[in-house]
């Protein structure tokens, strides 16, 4: 019987399940992912993390929880950097001890260091050291590797061709593109959304945000639709250079997309108490004010937050950008 790699369906899921899944499926594990968030998880998340925690550290404890019996193995990377000289939000630093020091009876956990900050080849021996749970075999460990990455190069294409990531993870799994979602259907309006994937993609913490968009007739644009050349570059245009890479991510996109014409609006969602998401946010809301071509919506969620002043708010929205096209 083939060992269990539980991933929890949270935080940085969203950007690279594909590689992670890719990789252990390669030296023959199976791979288990948590169920799909609801009030209980979250619930049990809450109860069990500090109360310092923001809410996608919290929704990962619940997370975590869900799995630790399912599985015989726990994949919690200590996530330090993914790119030159740019890093992740402490959070994902301390991630394993948290998880490891407020959760009895946890399986093993796998908390490989993944820090590309000043070498990219520290990405292979992070994997490398993931799969000695499985292997000590240097080829197959290449292999499994060089299979994590295509995977995760097919999911950026999906991304890349309208599909949003939860929507191109099951597309890879299961078809459902071509089942139900063609991301060239025909929209009233497009808005940029604006937010950590973690944020956006679940569609309980985030109140289906996307679906209620589309329910709208809006279609909805990512920074995961977009290269990172263009985040790169569009980035590149504050007077330094930000060391954040999911922040970068945010401004990039937004600074992308406020320069289209096809984008009527742009919707920032933001977890309370966030310290990069306040800054962020902030950056994006100033650069349009100068520009004065969009409208911009805030969002913050927490655990408290309710779906009606969500939904009331979003209605408020779209009548705006609809009286704003009547006037013009």
């Amino acid at each position: 019987m083939p060992l269990r790699i539980g991933i929890p369906r949270a935080l940085l899921y969203y950007y690279y399940y594909p590689m992670w899944k890719g990789f252990f499926k390669a030296l023959g594990a199976e791979v288990v992912v948590s169920s799909r968030t609801t009030k209980d998880i979250l619930d049990k998340g809450v109860k069990q993390a500090v109360d310092e925690a923001c809410l996608p550290v919290k929704l990962f404890f619940g997370h975590v929880l869900d799995l630790k019996d399912k599985v015989d193995y726990l994949f919690v990377p200590r996530m330090v950097s993914v790119e030159h000289k740019a890093y992740i939000c402490p959070k994902f630093l301390g991630l394993p001890d948290m998880v490891r020091h407020n959760i009895a009876d946890l399986p093993p956990v796998i908390d490989v260091t993944v820090n590309m900050s000043r070498n990219e080849k520290n990405l292979y021996r992070a994997f490398a050291e993931a799969g000695k749970v499985l292997t000590a075999n240097p080829l197959a460990l290449r292999k499994a590797y060089k299979a994590g990455l295509k995977e995760q190069e097919r999911f950026e294409r999906f991304n890349q061709l309208g599909f949003l990531p939860h929507e191109s993870i099951e597309q890879m799994e299961e078809g459902l593109a071509a089942r139900n979602f063609s991301p060239g259907q025909p929209q009233n309006m497009t808005i940029a959304l604006i937010g950590h994937g973690y944020n956006i993609f679940d569609t309980y913490i985030s109140m289906n945000l996307i679906g209620k968009l589309r329910d709208m007739g809006i279609r909805v644009v990512t920074a995961d639709n977009l290269t990172g050349d263009i985040i790169e570059e569009r980035s590149n245009e504050l007077p330094k250079r930000l060391f954040w890479t999911l922040g970068k991510r945010m401004i990039g996109s937004a600074f992308h997309y406020m320069r289209l014409d096809s984008i009527d609006g742009i919707i920032h969602v933001a977890s309370f108490g966030c310290g990069p998401d306040s800054f962020t946010g902030e950056i994006i809301e100033r650069h349009l004010r100068r520009r004065g071509n969009l409208p911009l919506l805030n969002l913050t969620i927490d655990e408290h937050s309710g779906e009606a002043g969500i939904v009331t708010r979003l209605e408020a929205f779209v009548d705006m950008i609809q009286w704003r096209r009547a006037a013009q």
